[in-house]
């Protein structure tokens, strides 16, 4: 196991639930509401939050993928990046209000990507955004709207999300630099991010 957990299965059940009606809150109800998840994990918890939204409302919400890959400037550093497909719900964007969510935010690189991606797939109304888990250390000014932790960590730092649909267990754990790499266990929000 790497590192130290710092939340565990039904820490994230919870935080997933709160940032599910703090979501409904912020957009006064389901109407126009699309949840588009960043690959891998910030998928599942779209899935996950667009269910519960669900849940509480009664209605079902749109729901899909947006993948960042070829949007990103680190590609040159990084280029054995594999695309995932992008989902678009059947309706689109145009005109929603469109949060996206993704497990882990750490230099705001990512959302600066997607927020690229978002632009070259319709024009929404507005666009917010959802991390399980909040590190620190931003290089631009990118803030989410919904949090499930802040996490204040050391840049040497890694935080490992691990969730049931893809790594057959579920928690959050922060190592630290000194800690062995575990190359079977994917990671998430490291420095590259």
């Amino acid at each position: 196991m790497p590192g130290r957990i710092v939340l565990q299965h039904a820490d994230i059940a919870r935080a997933l639930t709160r940032i599910s009606h703090e979501i409904l809150e912020s957009n006064r109800g389901p109407e126009s509401l699309v949840i588009l998840g960043i690959p891998t994990r910030g998928v599942i918890l779209a899935d996950r939050i667009a269910l519960a939204i669900g849940d509480i409302t009664g209605q079902p919400i749109a729901v899909g993928a947006l993948d960042v890959t070829m949007y990103r400037d680190d590609l040159a550093q990084h280029p054995t990046r594999t695309p995932s497909p992008t989902r678009v719900p059947a309706g689109g964007i145009d005109g929603a209000t469109v949060v996206l969510v993704d497990d882990v935010l750490y230099s705001g690189r990512t959302i600066r990507a997607a927020l690229d991606a978002l632009g070259d797939i319709g024009r929404p109304r507005a666009v917010r955004l959802a991390a399980l888990v909040d590190r620190g250390h931003r290089e631009l000014p990118i803030r989410p709207d919904f949090v499930g932790k802040n996490l204040p960590s050391a840049q040497g730092e890694r935080i490992f999300v691990r969730l049931t649909e893809t790594d057959g267990e579920e928690f959050v754990s922060i190592a630290s630099p000194d800690t062995p790499p575990q190359t079977d266990q994917p990671t998430t929000g490291g420095p590259t991010r």
